[in-house]
């Protein structure tokens, strides 16, 4: 096993919400490098494969000789369709119509590039359903302003939970990193972690 406490970790995102969630399992990256890949999922790429494929490109963009490198991603899924990151209203509030009432998949995935070029890789699967959502309520969500940039349109961490009816799996991996998962890929490198 690797020595943890002489290991160094890089976090491949920029992502607030990747740092605050490693700080709930005592993780503090010693440094921050977002990776700039290109994020558009293959011709009838499976969400599964999609969210893999990402988190493993982020991993390898951000490759570091002298630290592990931790990246995530999560895609949002309606069956097979990929929710694409919403970054306007109207985007959001189809988002919205397509899942109110109904489950969708989260799947959110995670790699840990070692220095010598090991990769590891874990995959949490969340399913979600959101109540029936009225005009009024998805305008006030709409109105709220969270869910710009999220995947799927929305941020569970936020107003939209008070919207989601069920959940079956995990919280933190719909948020954008699975504690569980990462907290035993950290441990299988040798990170210390109790």
């Amino acid at each position: 096993m690797e020595n943890g406490a002489q290991q160094a970790l890089t976090l491949a995102s920029a992502s607030p919400r990747r740092r605050e969630l490693l700080a709930r399992i005592g993780i503090e990256p010693a440094r921050i490098a977002p990776a700039d890949i290109d994020e558009t999922p293959h011709k009838a790429e499976l969400p599964r494969v999609y969210a893999q494929r990402m988190a493993r490109e982020k991993a390898l963009a951000a490759a570091d000789p002298s630290a592990h490198v931790l990246a995530g991603d999560t895609a949002v899924a309606v069956g097979r369709r990929i929710l694409p990151k919403a970054e306007d209203e109207e985007t959001a509030r189809q988002c919205l119509r397509l899942m109110s009432g109904r489950r969708h998949r989260v799947f959110s995935s995670i790699a840990l590039l070692a220095p010598d070029g090991t990769l590891r890789e874990r995959l949490s699967e969340t399913q979600v359903r959101f109540k029936r959502l009225s005009d009024e309520e998805i305008a006030a969500y709409i109105e709220s302003g969270e869910w710009h940039g999220k995947a799927g349109g929305y941020a569970i961490q936020g107003r939209a939970e008070g919207l989601i009816a069920w959940i079956s799996g995990s919280h933190s991996g719909v948020v954008g990193l699975p504690l569980f998962e990462t907290r035993a890929l950290l441990r299988s490198a040798g990170f210390p972690i109790g």
